[in-house]
């Protein structure tokens, strides 16, 4: 493993020993940059090693350089071109998948338990998540709301959501101790210096 010999190495040893590599979301179909962009700056916020993409009847929206590219930098993307495919990706890291619905299954965010793999899937702006997505889900969630408004912007639900499983995590000391292996870690440091 390379020598952490400046600040900005070091900064990056600290980051990269925060991530979390069993928690991870799912954009399905999301339209707006401005949203994909924010989702991506949250996750790496709160640890997120990497997001799938599930983009089935629209193109990846084409991101701004000033406002993703520093995000998206450091958060890996999964692309996937079919519902199997990615489930096969989630099912094989081990994740309980949950998907973001405000149906009657539903549950308050609050009442799972983030610590364990984990990937939440968040629908598009429109028409939330598609079906074929909620019949593979292990639950449903919502975020409480008392307010006028039925729901959050995509990009604030993702981020409230994280900040929730990051809060769970962090009391159980998920954040305490590099979660990669350290041959994966000096692995991964080593690809970030190089960035």
């Amino acid at each position: 493993m390379r020598q952490i010999t400046t600040r900005r190495h070091q900064k990056l040893a600290d980051v990269l020993a925060k991530r979390q590599p069993d928690l991870t979301l799912v954009l399905a179909n999301i339209h707006d940059p401005h949203n994909v962009s924010a989702i991506y700056r949250s996750a790496d916020a709160f640890g997120v090693t990497g997001i799938h993409l599930y983009y089935t009847d629209t193109p990846f929206p084409t991101l701004g350089r000033k406002s993703s590219a520093s995000a998206r930098k450091w958060v890996e993307s999964y692309r996937h071109s079919s519902r199997e495919e990615m489930l096969s990706a989630l099912k094989a890291q081990g994740c309980t998948i949950l998907a973001t619905s405000c149906s009657a299954a539903s549950r308050p965010f609050g009442e799972y338990d983030f610590t364990k793999p984990t990937a939440i899937i968040m629908g598009n702006e429109h028409s939330g998540v598609p079906e074929e997505l909620t019949g593979i889900a292990d639950g449903e969630l919502y975020i409480p709301m008392y307010g006028m408004i039925q729901s959050f912007n995509v990009s604030v639900a993702a981020a409230l959501i994280l900040y929730e499983a990051s809060r769970q995590r962090a009391l159980a000391g998920m954040y305490d101790a590099p979660r990669f292996s350290a041959e994966e870690y000096a692995k991964r440091l080593e690809a970030w210096i190089e960035k």
